[in-house]
C-alpha cells in the first residue's frame, strides 16, 4: 500500500474483526495505541503500590525529622537541663531539711510549747494526733488552746512561723474569755519527710 492508497483510506471502513487488511500505517498506529495501553495500565497497577508505600515513607521521614528535631533540641539544651536539676535539687534539699526527721519531732513539740510559754501564754490543750502520711511526707497535727492577751497570740504565732523547721498553723479560731484575755483553738501542723526506700 502506498501513500495513495493511504490518502483514499478511510477509517470507516476498517473493520475490526479483519485487522489483518488493514494499511500498514493503520496497523502501526494501532499498535502504538495498544502498546502505550498496556503499559498505561502496567504502570498503574504495577507501580501504584510502590507510590503508595512511598507515600507512607515519605510521612514517616517527616514523623522521624520531627522526633529529631525534638531530640536535637533536648540535646543541644543537655547543660542547661542538667543545671537546672542540680538546682532543683539543691532547693528540694533544703526543703526537706526544714522538715524534722523523727528523731527531731519531739524536740520540735517542746519549741512549740516553750514559744507560747515564753510568751506568757496558758496551754489549755497540747495534744499531737497520729500522722498522715502522703507521698513523700507525713503530716503530723497537732490540737492546740492557749488562753493570753491578743499581743500574746500574735507573738506567739509569729514566732512559730519563724521557726527554721516547717510549721503551720490551721483553722483557728479566737474568741474572748474574761476582759483582755483570748482563748485561741486550732491546730499547728509540721511535715515529715518519709525516706525513699
Amino acid at each position: 500500500m502506498n501513500l495513495e492508497s493511504l490518502r483514499e483510506f478511510d477509517v470507516r471502513d476498517i473493520d475490526i474483526r479483519n485487522s489483518g487488511d488493514w494499511p500498514r500505517a493503520v496497523k502501526i498506529a494501532a499498535g502504538v495505541v495498544l502498546v502505550g495501553i498496556v503499559l498505561a495500565a502496567g504502570f498503574k497497577f504495577l507501580t501504584s503500590k510502590a507510590l503508595d508505600e512511598l507515600a507512607r515513607e515519605q510521612e514517616r521521614e517527616q514523623q522521624l525529622r520531627d522526633v529529631f528535631r525534638v531530640k536535637h533540641k533536648q540535646a543541644v539544651n543537655l547543660d542547661v537541663y542538667r543545671e537546672q536539676l542540680a538546682e532543683m535539687e539543691q532547693s528540694f534539699d533544703t526543703l526537706r531539711r526544714q522538715l524534722p526527721d523523727t528523731t527531731e519531732v519531739a524536740q520540735l513539740l517542746v519549741e512549740i510549747t516553750q514559744a507560747g510559754l515564753g510568751k506568757g501564754l496558758e496551754f489549755e490543750l497540747f495534744e499531737p494526733k497520729s500522722e498522715k502520711p502522703a507521698e513523700f511526707y507525713a503530716e503530723l497535727p497537732i490540737s492546740i488552746q492557749v488562753t493570753g492577751s491578743y499581743h500574746q497570740l500574735a507573738a506567739f504565732a509569729s514566732e512559730v512561723a519563724a521557726f527554721p523547721r516547717i510549721v503551720t498553723m490551721h483553722d483557728l479560731t479566737i474568741r474572748p474569755r474574761e476582759e483582755g484575755t483570748l482563748v485561741m483553738t486550732g491546730s499547728a501542723r509540721t511535715y515529715r519527710y518519709l525516706e525513699q526506700e
